[in-house]
């Protein structure tokens, strides 16, 4: 599990993003559990994630917004263009009480990026 804390902050929201490999739902969920064992993560307001399986050749999509609308299928996208299959990635979000509209998905989007970057 590789998680990057502070990644992004904008109007008092604060951003991490985190991944690692999972090649089912099941490693998806015990994935998020792990996260969310700590309590900062736990306590984020939105843990929006995405995972792009791939078994036998056959790719399938696996998403959650976790309450940020539309976050999920721009992760999915995401990992799609760059065919990171049986891998997770998560945005987690720290609500800092302005509603940031459209932004939030290019905050969502840089998050990615930055993770892509960094792992190569």
């Amino acid at each position: 599990m590789r998680i990057i804390e502070n990644v992004l902050s904008d109007r008092g929201s604060k951003y991490a993003v985190s991944g690692g490999p999972a090649a089912s739902r099941e490693a998806a969920a015990a994935f998020l559990a792990e996260l969310t064992r700590a309590k900062k993560f736990a306590r984020a307001t939105h843990n929006s994630w995405a995972l792009l399986l791939d078994e036998d050749g056959r790719r399938e999509g696996v998403k959650n917004d976790d309450g940020e609308a539309g976050a999920g299928a721009v992760i999915l996208r995401m990992l799609e263009r760059e065919g990171l299959v049986n891998h997770i990635v998560v945005v987690t979000r720290w609500y800092g009480g302005v509603k940031l509209g459209g932004d939030r998905f290019r905050r969502v989007t840089e998050a990615v990026r930055i993770y892509l970057a960094e792992c190569g």
